[in-house]
């Protein structure tokens, strides 16, 4: 009986935590501390079936309109297909938002740069100011964990900026890893940064790290669990998946436009929030687009992988669900 009682509990849990950020009791006349839920993703969370939270920063600061919008649909219907429900993640007019509609989406993209890049330390001031905000991974993950959301995909998270050791310059995508329980799906760390030293501060954090299908950890442009979440570690999973093959930038080219941006960057003394976007654009430049479209295929492909674990996740905890209250009877 208390399997039962414990798989009630839960499915109890989960539609209270829904209600809670559907109809929340602690807000104050300007209704600052809302969250939306779209009707789709409200849904699949409430029947636990499989849902994908999406960036949003990769729409406006990630690559041109309207290349922006296309791709953001495109990964959207990715995971679709793949039997998930997207959960695209931003803070429209000061509301956080999980899931936007096609509307809200070309708003974003339409948007680009004037839409605030928002990381976890950046919700208050974008929320209380009713801003528009384009969520990073750590503040992605930080909604996702609030309303149930267990998967993430991303192109590639942040890290130790290369000379990180003299500028402290580390991305709070690493800190968010360590403290907040959700899977994030990528293509590794993004290329302009110094890897090494990225996968010894996630080790500081005691993040999981696993790559996907490869011996190696991805380089983003390049290629050269369960158990987590029952131990209740308070961590999340990085789950790095290489770049298809056939759409792998040649290593040597990436790094020569990377080396080239980074000396331009430092000429023009362009760091902090400034400098990953920068820094995109420039290799992007530099290499004649081949870094933008290999970019959307890693998305794309993460997306797909992100739905298939997202899907296995659910059917995962359906069987161990049923199995409880079988054993109940």
């Amino acid at each position: 009986m208390a399997s039962s009682s414990s798989s009630s509990s839960a499915a109890i849990s989960r539609l209270s935590n829904l209600r809670k950020h559907l109809h929340p009791s602690h807000l104050d006349k300007g209704g600052i501390g809302s969250i939306k839920i779209s009707p789709e993703v409200s849904d699949a969370l409430s029947n636990g079936r499989a849902v994908v939270a999406l960036e949003s920063t990769i729409i406006s600061h990630g690559m041109p309109y309207p290349k922006n919008l296309e791709t953001a649909k495109e990964v959207e219907a990715v995971v679709r297909e793949n039997g998930a429900v997207p959960a695209t993640v931003a803070i429209l007019d000061g509301i956080p938002c999980i899931g936007l509609s096609m509307e809200e989406l070309e708003k974003l993209a339409n948007l680009g740069h004037k839409a605030q890049k928002t990381a976890r330390r950046d919700i208050a001031h974008v929320v209380a100011t009713r801003g528009t905000g384009a969520t990073t991974v750590s503040a992605t993950m930080f909604f996702a964990s609030m309303v149930g959301i267990p998967l993430f995909v991303t192109g590639g998270i942040g890290g130790v900026h290369r000379h990180g050791e003299h500028t402290m310059d580390i991305s709070s995508d690493l800190t968010e890893l360590g403290r907040t329980p959700v899977a994030v799906i990528s293509a590794g760390v993004k290329s302009i940064l110094d890897i090494p030293r990225t996968l010894e501060y996630l080790e500081t954090q005691g993040v999981c790290v696993a790559a996907y299908r490869t011996n190696e950890f991805p380089a983003f442009f390049t290629e050269t669990s369960d158990a987590n979440l029952k131990l209740e570690l308070g961590g999340g999973i990085l789950i790095a998946v290489p770049i298809p093959k056939e759409h792998s930038a040649s290593g040597s080219l990436i790094e020569s436009a990377i080396q080239r941006a980074l000396d331009e960057a430092r000429d023009k003394n362009i760091i902090g929030n400034d400098a990953t976007p920068f820094l995109l654009k420039r290799v992007n430049e530099l290499t004649g687009g081949a870094s933008l479209a290999s970019n959307i295929a890693l998305v794309k492909n993460n997306a797909l992988v992100g739905a298939k674990v997202s899907v296995a996740l659910a059917k995962t905890r359906e069987r161990k669900n049923k199995g409880g209250a079988e054993s109940a009877l």
